[in-house]
């Protein structure tokens, strides 16, 4: 039931040319960041992809076709983006084990050491 997805985090207009039609207003360059849920918590995590697209083409454009050009100026969006910071937030499933564990954790100590008996 663990499901992963990423969401947008900023698309970027790029005015280098496409390697696969030579138009030099259609390339989109988009930073996702991964979006982690499953029965007892969600999460954000630091995991980033990007993926290139022309949009005049359209066509997805791989990092081995980029050129140097569209390398420098994918380096440079790296750097110049902020991801989202790292977060986890339980659910109540999450909570509700965390809590019975701790009682299961005292009522097996409290027998250990002799404080409760039947």
């Amino acid at each position: 039931m663990k499901t992963q997805h990423y969401f947008t985090l900023k698309e970027v207009q790029l005015n280098n040319n496409c390697p696969e039609c030579y138009s030099n207003d259609g390339l989109e360059l988009t930073f996702k960041q991964r979006f982690v849920e499953n029965l007892f918590y969600k999460a954000i995590t630091q995991d980033m992809v990007y993926d290139m697209h022309c949009n005049t083409c359209d066509t997805d454009i791989f990092p081995v076709r980029w050129t140097n050009d569209i390398e420098q100026v994918v380096e440079y969006q790296k750097r110049a983006m902020t991801p989202k910071p790292k977060s986890i937030k339980l659910k109540k499933a999450g909570w509700m084990f965390i809590i019975v564990d701790v009682l299961i954790f005292v009522t097996v100590m409290l027998f250990v050491t002799g404080i409760a008996s039947f």
